[in-house]
């Protein structure tokens, strides 16, 4: 028996996108967010008005990284420390990988289907407010 997956649509990249601004301008945070699909390509991008400039790069390289690693790039920052296992991939690809929380890999059905990335805040708020937006589509 085959399933078919359903990919992140553009409807579903644009409730993601304003859960996290939801979630940042609870905090009083300007943010960008990115959202990709499974194949790295660019399905959302909103930069809040008063939102650092450099967070539109850093978001979506949070949510490339989030993606290609299928992992939130919360739980990878030890992994490429000096003295970590991986202390060498932030420089092995030729689109560069980001590894500061804020990027979060979006499963359906138990398989990746794109990521979220977010920048603009502490680390730990893009992290907190990409999990917001995963629990709003979940809903």
């Amino acid at each position: 028996m085959s399933t078919t997956l359903t990919p992140l649509t553009t409807i579903d990249a644009e409730t993601l996108v304003a859960a996290a601004r939801r979630a940042a301008q609870a905090a009083g945070v300007a943010v960008s967010v990115t959202v990709l699909d499974a194949g790295g390509h660019l399905l959302a991008f909103l930069r809040d008005d008063s939102a650092v400039l450099i967070s539109g790069e850093t978001s979506t390289r949070k949510a490339y990284t989030a993606l290609q690693l299928n992992a939130p790039t919360a739980d990878l920052v030890d992994l490429v420390k000096p003295d970590g296992p991986f202390h060498t991939l932030t420089t092995a690809l030729d689109r560069p990988l980001l590894f500061i929380a804020g990027g979060v890999p979006v499963h359906r059905d138990g398989k990746l289907v794109g990521a979220i990335g977010l920048g603009g805040g502490a680390p730990e708020q893009d992290h907190s407010f990409a999990t917001a937006a995963l629990t709003e589509l979940a809903r």
